[in-house]
């Protein structure tokens, strides 16, 4: 008998259709999803995005409501970088720099008094501030990716402002840390304290300056805050204080589409990061490429640890040559190629660590640690992972008068005394100089990993540490962790300058820490940092995941995807 011929066709049939429906579950999540780090930028989101929104259209409601609940890391008067992934076939990714530029006017000089360059001057007030852009970002997200009016994306956040937020605990925090700067400005004074002193937790604060200013952005678009009668409002607020804007610094100011960072991983995955002015991609990368070369999985915590370690230290030291690509050439090429990458895991001694200064010498630089991240994925399979900041917590602590409008201190970013050294006594760097129209080196670095298995985002505030917490949680993705488990894990991380590993509490046992000192490493306990937000959409099966740090306040939700869109949440 010939048992083939008697083989059945409908299994071979349920088999095809099968395969079908993983087809087309791996094209679109099953749902929405959204990790921030405020409840109420969470609600606003969803509420987007149940009005019949996008992904874009909720980053712009989110971006909007965070400015307002946290005022201390973002805002109408800060920038950012956001990182978007447009559902297709082939999904298309591009990076919005929205990166503050520095007034087209400025000189190190303004720095300076009596010949020396003060640091005070590019840390509060007027002249520590570059031209905002996440005013600009929040309208071309809408208009040009969005499907609802700006206006609509913006009514939660102008409600907010509005009606006031109640106080919490971190308000009460970050406001400690800046609360003489606070009290020396009049409008920051009145508008972020009661009687110079923080507010008590709980207690509810109105804006309605900041909601008039919103609601002109929402009604105008991007005139309505770079050429109307609001730019000329901040023009003549930041003058009178000292700074050096012009209402052609405001009328020049455009986002930068440029083409993302991207770095094949083994797995078959691909990492998608910030490129400069971002020096935060690029050390990500580096590293990620060198570990390539390296046993690190199959290595025990101590060993791992140091591998990884050495690889931030030769990523973190090629950050020297890195600015604004508008201004200086950067030899990105050079720096991510195979070879490179590979002699630089060849000079890691898998037992001892490098001191940094036997390797060649590279700048060091400061930057503020503030920031906010946050991130979408919409049932399309449209993302946004945006990582925006006003560099210290509160910025420059200047809210120009009438516009409730608080502004960065981006200014301190910049390398302002090259061959000297910068406000804070360290030395600058040429790629990273002042220079008018320009914008500072970052690190933050809003980043995804796609595979055809799945696709997930990272991201995170903290300054020069956000590339290794990045780097910890994409390593715990590529062996199988949950989500939760990338956002909670204990941070560590090494940055070339100073040579030391600093470290959370419970990053290492007293047997780990005796070896890696062993092995040459200098450690430091530092407390808990970070705030990070991911994704993952797991395409195999369709479903999605949102985790929020639990260091922070934040919230993640799941949006189903047939919600109705009349239906609403308060934000209140």
């Amino acid at each position: 008998m010939n048992t083939n011929r008697a083989t059945p066709k409908w299994p071979l049939l349920a088999l095809a259709l099968w395969a079908l429906t993983l087809k087309a579950q791996a094209d679109t999540p099953a749902h929405n999803v959204i990790t921030t780090p405020h409840p109420l930028a969470t609600a606003a989101g969803r509420q987007i995005i149940e009005a019949g929104g996008n992904a874009f259209d909720a980053a712009v409601a989110i971006a909007g409501v965070l400015a307002v609940v946290e005022p201390y890391g973002s805002g109408l008067g800060g920038g950012g970088f956001f990182l978007l992934r447009t559902a297709g076939t082939t999904p298309q990714y591009r990076f919005l720099d929205a990166r503050e530029r520095a007034p087209l006017g400025i000189t190190p000089e303004h720095y300076r008094r009596d010949g020396k360059i003060q640091a005070d001057l590019s840390v509060d007030g007027a002249l520590a501030s570059a031209i905002p852009g996440q005013p600009a970002a929040m309208v071309k997200l809408s208009e040009q990716y969005g499907r609802l009016p700006i206006a609509t994306s913006l009514e939660p956040a102008i409600r907010l402002a509005r009606d006031g937020v109640e106080i919490d605990e971190h308000y009460r925090k970050w406001a400690g840390h800046r609360l003489e700067a606070l009290r020396r400005d009049l409008g920051s004074a009145q508008l972020f304290l009661i009687n110079g002193e923080i507010p008590a937790q709980g207690q509810r604060i109105k804006y309605p300056e900041l909601a008039s200013s919103l609601q002109r952005l929402a009604d105008h678009g991007h005139e309505g805050f770079y050429n109307d009668e609001l730019a000329k409002t901040l023009v003549d607020g930041v003058q009178n204080r000292g700074g050096s804007w012009t209402l052609e610094d405001l009328s020049a100011y455009q986002v930068v589409e440029r083409e993302p960072l991207r770095q094949k991983l083994p797995n078959g995955a691909e990492l998608i990061s910030a490129p400069p002015p971002s020096a935060g991609g690029l050390i990500l990368v580096q590293s990620l490429g060198m570990l390539q070369s390296l046993p690190w999985q199959a290595a025990e915590t101590a060993q791992r640890t140091h591998y990884i370690v050495e690889t931030l230290r030769r990523a973190y030291r090629d950050r020297g040559v890195l600015g604004d690509p508008d201004f200086v050439q950067i030899p990105l090429k050079q720096l991510t190629a195979a070879d490179y990458l590979k002699q630089q895991a060849n000079s890691i001694d898998p037992n001892r660590a490098t001191p940094s200064n036997s390797l060649p010498p590279a700048q060091s630089w400061r930057e503020g640690d503030h920031t906010t991240h946050f991130t979408v994925l919409d049932a399309q399979g449209n993302a946004v992972a945006a990582t925006l900041s006003l560099n210290s917590m509160f910025g420059a602590a200047f809210t120009v008068p009438g516009t409730g409008i608080l502004l960065n201190n981006e200014m301190d970013d910049f390398a302002i005394d090259v061959g000297g050294s910068n406000a804070y006594g360290l030395q600058g760097t040429a790629a990273n100089a002042l220079a008018g129209g320009k914008r500072p080196l970052s690190s933050m670095a809003p980043s995804f990993i796609e595979s055809d298995q799945s696709f997930v985002t990272f991201g995170t505030p903290g300054g020069s540490q956000i590339p290794s917490m990045i780097l910890i949680s994409s390593l715990a993705y590529l062996q199988g962790e949950p989500a939760s488990r990338w956002v909670s894990l204990p941070r560590y991380h090494h940055q070339y300058l100073p040579d030391v590993i600093s470290h959370e509490p419970d990053a290492f046992s007293q047997a780990e820490r005796d070896e890696l000192a062993a092995r040459g490493h200098q450690l430091k306990q530092v407390a808990t940092y970070g705030n990070q937000q991911s994704i993952h959409w797991d395409k195999l099966t369709g479903q999605v995941e949102g985790a929020s740090d639990p260091r922070g306040m934040g919230t993640a939700e799941i949006v189903p995807a047939q919600s109705a869109p009349t239906q609403q949440h308060s934000l209140r």
